[in-house]
């Protein structure tokens, strides 16, 4: 081969490399996540979900949703809903979540959630749903005759949210593992059922009908647990607001919680103790507060007694959720904005959701529309 070919032949090579590697920065995997608007978002949900969201949109193709449809599971208030999935909106808004690198929408302005879940629920054995825990510990709670079907059956919708999206990774704290697992195993018995030359006979492209994500578990901060009691964790049900830090509490409302919080009799502090479960959630909330490192929060807090501590960690709290709380009244205070933001994600997010449900429509033998 003479040089001029050689020339021509590398210069043909450079040009498919700079055609091929935009596609390659171009594909990320997908992850999707979502906060139900019921009560007040709180320090853990911030920490255990929205926080780290704001990291993960810069390497994922990110859907964050306000999981509504979820809310109306147990009894819940007509009034506040609407008021409550607006200011969930927000929330993710003013803690980061930048609508140029994820979508943000409602869950129900989707509609193919619910009839993806009502597809799926005929390939979803009852014994799945009765093994569910949390099902068993909330029906036990609220008894038989104030329990809905809803609750019985919502892992199935939580499965149709994951699944729609195609999505490779779900941030889950250790709580929601099971209802992952069981979207999982959901997903390959669908696989199974209506997929590979099954549904290549009826016109598809055969093969997985949906992907099989993996959970995504952040190291710190899945798990926060409540201000009164360390070995629970921080919840919106909890029935006393003093157990959590919600993120639009007003300054004075914060060191109030702090001071009043519980603690132990053991001085300094320290992480990881079996028997200091308070001192390690607060130790644990001001490092991922302070953005500082387990060790560089160990070493600067294991001298220290509670009230010093106590101030140290109230400042920390209130200048990290400050500029939170002011974003948030711009947002809030501007509909329109908004409005907007939501309807550019729901549309983003349906465009996806239609080609899934669509599949699956078809794989399940379905006449077509």
């Amino acid at each position: 081969m003479d040089t001029m070919a050689l020339v021509s032949v590398a210069a043909a090579v450079s040009r498919s490399r700079s055609q091929l590697f935009p596609r390659l920065l171009l594909f990320r995997k997908r992850i999707v996540s979502g906060v139900q608007p019921t009560g007040a978002i709180h320090l853990g949900n911030y920490l255990g979900a929205i926080k780290t969201w704001i990291e993960l949109q810069n390497s994922y193709d990110t859907l964050f949703f306000i999981v509504d449809l979820h809310a109306i599971t147990l009894p819940y208030d007509t009034q506040q809903l609407s008021k409550a999935t607006r200011n969930t909106a927000a929330i993710y808004l003013a803690c980061g979540v930048d609508t140029s690198k994820a979508s943000v929408f409602v869950q129900s302005h989707v509609r193919a959630h619910v009839e993806l879940m009502w597809l799926l629920s005929s390939a979803t054995p009852i014994g799945w749903l009765n093994r569910m825990i949390q099902f068993k510990e909330k029906s036990r709670k609220a008894g038989d005759e104030n329990v809905g079907v809803a609750l019985l059956t919502y892992p199935v919708l939580m499965a149709s949210d994951i699944l729609l999206y195609q999505s490779d990774l779900v941030p889950v704290g250790e709580d929601q593992k099971q209802h992952l697992e069981l979207t999982r195993e959901l997903a390959e018995r669908v696989n199974y059922l209506y997929g590979g030359r099954k549904w290549k006979k009826l016109g598809g492209r055969g093969g997985a009908i949906f992907k099989v994500p993996e959970p995504l578990i952040p190291p710190a901060g899945a798990r926060v647990m409540s201000l009164t009691d360390g070995l629970s964790k921080m919840s919106k049900s909890a029935p006393s607001d003093q157990s959590r830090i919600n993120l639009l509490d007003p300054k004075d409302v914060i060191a109030n919680k702090i001071k009043r919080c519980k603690t132990d009799s053991f001085s300094g502090m320290e992480f990881d103790s079996p028997e200091r479960p308070e001192c390690n959630n607060l130790l644990s909330i001001y490092q991922l507060i302070s953005g500082k490192t387990k060790e560089e929060a160990a070493q600067e807090c294991q001298d220290m007694n509670w009230g010093t501590f106590k101030t140290l960690l109230t400042d920390a709290l209130v200048d990290h959720l400050h500029p939170i709380q002011v974003r948030h009244e711009e947002i809030i205070s501007d509909p329109a904005y908004l409005d907007g933001v939501l309807g550019e994600g729901a549309t983003k997010a349906a465009a996806i959701a239609d080609a899934t449900l669509s599949n699956v429509y078809q794989a399940m033998g379905f006449l077509y529309r």
